[in-house]
């Protein structure tokens, strides 16, 4: 009996619910992977029209309303803009490479992550961002936060759309289709599993910024080798970017993560 056949009949009672939900049909009989990735129902139920992607902040079935007060900090930006707002310190509304740089320093990670970071991120997203401005590359390399949407590329989440705002349905269908167990949290095996799924064809520059992306996350946030749900969330608001660089001025520094040693840690735990 083929495998998707299997999967299909284990998946009877959420059938089920699907079908309550409305009469939606989230299953083809003819089409095995829908049976096997499932999105997110009754939503509805947790957060107010969770397919209307949102503008202002990042929401989620346990923060429907996302962080209100962060959002207010916020005020006037998009999602996809409080998630790099971190690494413009002076408000201009450009990154320098030296603000790229500095800001994953900050974050933990060591020079050598730090320097390959800003090579990956200000000469591959700059010039998207200056199309907004000119046909001319910008000398500085500068990414440019209010038209940072030019810089979305293929075989990401699709969390935020092309505008840059947060789809609150497509965040949740991540731990719907993905987390197996059911925990709230992806691990790095989901993870690898997550990116493949949403490969696009012929798209290598997409698979390594994605792969670039959920690599720098779960080394960042990871907890028992675990990337969990709030967490995530405030990933994508940029809100927890804030969070991570005061925790590492106490003394027990950031308990999550990685970091590759940044400034002697190893997550929170101080090495050097």
């Amino acid at each position: 009996m083929p495998t998707h056949t299997i999967e299909t009949r284990e998946r009877k009672p959420y059938i089920k619910a699907v079908e309550e939900n409305n009469g939606t049909v989230a299953i083809a009989e003819k089409s095995y992977i829908t049976s096997k990735l499932l999105p997110a129902v009754s939503l509805a139920n947790a957060i107010e029209n969770p397919g209307v992607a949102r503008a202002n902040a990042a929401v989620s079935v346990d923060k429907p309303e996302g962080d209100l007060e962060w959002a207010r900090k916020c005020d006037g930006y998009s999602p996809l803009q409080q998630h790099i707002l971190f690494w413009d310190p002076d408000g201009d509304g450009m990154i320098y490479p030296w603000d790229t740089y500095n800001g994953f320093r900050e974050l933990g990670f060591n020079p050598f992550f730090s320097i390959l970071a800003t090579f990956i991120i200000n000469v591959n997203f700059s010039y998207p961002t200056r199309l907004a401005y000119s046909w001319l590359p910008d000398p500085w390399f500068r990414v440019y936060i209010t038209s940072i949407h030019k810089a979305k590329h293929g075989s990401d989440s699709g969390i935020y759309d092309p505008e840059g705002r947060f789809i609150p349905q497509l965040f949740e269908n991540l731990f719907s289709k993905w987390d197996k167990d059911d925990d709230g949290a992806l691990t790095l095996r989901e993870l690898f599993q997550l990116m493949h799924g949403h490969r696009c064809a012929a798209d290598p520059f997409g698979w390594f910024a994605a792969l670039f992306e959920w690599g720098t996350t779960w080394l960042l946030i990871q907890q028992d080798s675990k990337v969990y749900r709030e967490d995530l969330r405030a990933v994508y608001d940029g809100s927890l970017f804030w969070k991570i660089r005061e925790a590492r001025k106490t003394p027990t520094g950031w308990t999550q993560g990685w970091g590759l040693g940044g400034d002697g840690f190893i997550g929170g735990r101080k090495m050097l």
